[in-house]
């Protein structure tokens, strides 16, 4: 089977939305950070944390970033790489679980906190012109966000002496 042809099919089965439960021996885990070599750390919903690794037909086709929820089978001859990815759950995976009473409250409970520190306001009294407005650019959650602090003031008198 040639590379797209398996990237066609790998990509339709991780879209197709056969929702089901997942198994006694499956848990559903949240992605913490990528090791490298295809191993991602993981934390399961009792706050226990390992490695976990990703499967072949998954490799250069789906990608997990930080803070993605995936369904993981233990390995028995794992040491340091405790279990599989077997599926990466999409948000109607996450509703299907929660209608079930399947998704783990923990899970939940980080969900709404992450909602409530990333709120999109439309004040309309406050409107902003669309050149000063970055709500909509694109935020990469595999990088750690540096905190910022709006106390600083920065000196543009110094910067305009600079320049004769």
């Amino acid at each position: 089977m040639s590379s797209a042809t398996k990237r066609k099919h790998v990509t339709k089965e991780s879209q197709e939305e056969c929702l089901t439960v997942p198994e006694e021996s499956q848990s559903i885990v949240q992605v913490i950070e990528s090791k490298g070599n295809n191993l991602h750390e993981v934390m399961e919903s009792s706050g226990a944390q390992y490695l976990v690794s990703m499967p072949g037909k998954f490799r250069r086709n789906i990608w997990v970033k930080r803070g993605n929820y995936v369904i993981v089978e233990p390995i028995p001859e794992g040491d340091k790489v405790k279990a599989e990815i077997v599926k990466i759950l999409t948000k109607d995976h996450i509703k299907f679980f929660r209608a079930n009473n399947c998704w783990p409250n923990k899970f939940d409970n980080d969900l709404i906190t992450s909602e409530s520190k990333d709120p999109i306001k439309h004040d309309e009294s406050n409107s902003q012109s669309e050149d000063d407005n970055d709500d909509d650019l694109f935020v990469n959650t595999n990088r750690q966000q540096p905190h910022q602090n709006t106390d600083l003031q920065f000196d543009e008198s110094s910067d305009s002496s600079d320049s004769d």
